[in-house]
Order: C-alpha cells, then structure tokens, then sequence
C-alpha cells in the first residue's frame, strides 16, 4: 500500500499509466477492430485522414490502413520494448552481480567487457548486429537487448559492491550458504529497486532503436510496425505528411508513458521517500 501510495502521488506517473493503458488497449484489441493482415490494400493510395468512415486515419502510399497498422503495430513495438529490455535486464545483472560479488580479478575482466561495448555506440553496434545475423524481428529484437546490457551491469555491480559487505550477507557465509544462493536469492532482490527503474529507459530506447532500424528499411518489413510506417511515409512526406507524422506521435505518447511509469517507480521505490 505504501508503494502505491507514493506512486500516485505523483500525477504525471498516474498519466503515464493512463497512456499505457491505451497503447496495451490498443495492442489487446487489434484483431477485434481490425480483424485480417494490417497489411493488406485497404482502398486507394495516400487517402487523408477521416476523409472515409472506413479509413479514419487514411491509408499510406500502397493502399493499407493506417489506423490497423496503428494498433497492430502497438503489440509489435511493446514486444520488442519487454522482449529486448529483458534480454537487457538478465544479461546485465548476471554480469554485474558476479562482477560486483566476487571484485578482483574476475571484476576486472568483466568490467573491461563491458566497457568494450561501450565503447561504440549503441545505433552503430545495432548496426553491424543487424548486418551480420539479419534483420528479422526476433534478431532484431535479441539484438537491441545484445546492446542495452551495459550500463544494468554497472547500475547492479554498484549495487552488489554496497551490499556484500552487509551483514545479513555475512551471516548468510557464516551458515553455510552458497554464492549462488547468496547472489540471487539475497542479495539480489535488495538491489533490484533501481534496475526495475532503468528497465523504464531501456524498454522506452529500444522502441526508439526499432523504429529508427525501420525507418533505414534495416527492420523486419514483413510486420506492422511504427517504423516501417514511418520509413513508407517518407517517400511523400512532402505532400502527405500524415504517413509519418501519425505513427511518430504513437511512438511519442508510447516512450513518454514509459518515461513517466519510470519516474513514477522511481519515487515510489526510492527508500528516502517511503519514508515519508
């Protein structure tokens, strides 16, 4: 009750909420609305929004409906969001746990791993990802998480580096328990608290990533995603601007209600406020 007294305390993370709850609505309720493939010709070419009741957000350059692409391409991009911020999250808490629990050498050297990955940017390493194992959803989607990893393992050695040396931790040495034990079962789900808060930026990024694939025609054109909306509505930005701009305002209200939720867990679970 105290965690969710303090998070709707805070009214731009009960907006958040609110605008996720829209995007999941309109992920859960695509093939209710819009049964059949999103992206099958719809009617003719490039007609504007609300000027047919069968088409109120009018159809792109080949004829498919915008508004079915809209709410297929909602499951699409908050798929990739969880998917990838998970692969993110177990890759670098693995890391970062191990890194942190045992220090010395074994610090070392995966510390030094993972400043390798940061040393190119994240976009260019998607890249050469993409390049080398192709540009499906699935590896898509494994490879955005491939590079999200970094700074968790930071944010969980951190963590790790403050509490092993706790008492409870010692305690647990001192009857017997495993490292494996003390690690996750521990020591673990006390530092989690700012992990499940910078989940927030990843999910919010790895949409970002998806769709600017997309948009270079680097993602997988075989589904209804924002990004492949976006790149289809850059042939005629000029003189149907619409194309573009209706799926970059889904991806706008998606991020921002991912950012909010984010902020709003971040003031509930930060322990100088539960306080209060």
């Amino acid at each position: 009750m105290t965690f969710l007294r303090l998070y709707i305390r805070s009214p731009s993370a009960v907006f958040g909420i609110i605008l996720l709850v829209l995007v999941l609505t309109a992920a859960l309720t695509a093939d209710y609305f819009f049964p059949g493939d999103p992206l099958a010709l719809a009617g003719r070419p490039l007609v504007w929004p609300f000027e047919s009741l069968t088409l109120p957000l009018g159809t792109d350059n080949l004829g498919r409906d915008i508004a079915a692409q809209i709410f297929h391409g909602a499951r699409i991009s908050l798929l990739i969001g969880f998917a990838a911020t998970s692969v993110a999250i177990a890759i670098g808490i693995v890391i970062g746990a191990i890194a942190g629990y045992y220090g010395g050498w074994t610090d070392d050297v995966l510390m030094r791993v993972t400043e390798a990955f940061q040393i190119l940017p994240n976009f260019l390493l998607l890249l050469i990802i993409i390049t080398v194992f192709g540009s499906t959803l699935p590896c898509v989607t494994a490879a955005i998480g491939a590079v999200s990893w970094p700074a968790v393992a930071r944010l969980t050695r951190a963590e790790f580096l403050t509490f092993r040396t706790r008492d409870f931790v010692q305690s647990c040495r001192t009857i017997g328990l495993g490292d494996i034990k003390i690690i996750f079962g521990e020591i673990l789900p006390n530092a989690l608290p700012p992990v499940i808060v910078y989940a927030s930026v990843i999910m919010a990024v790895a949409i970002l990533l998806e769709s600017a694939l997309a948009f270079l025609n680097l993602s997988d054109p075989n589904v209804s995603s924002w990004g492949n909306l976006i790149g289809q509505g850059r042939a005629v930005l000029r003189v149907r601007w619409y194309v573009s701009a209706i799926p970059g305002f889904a991806i706008l209200l998606t991020v921002l209600a991912v950012s909010l939720v984010g902020q709003g867990l971040n003031d509930a679970l930060n322990p100088r406020l539960r306080g209060r």
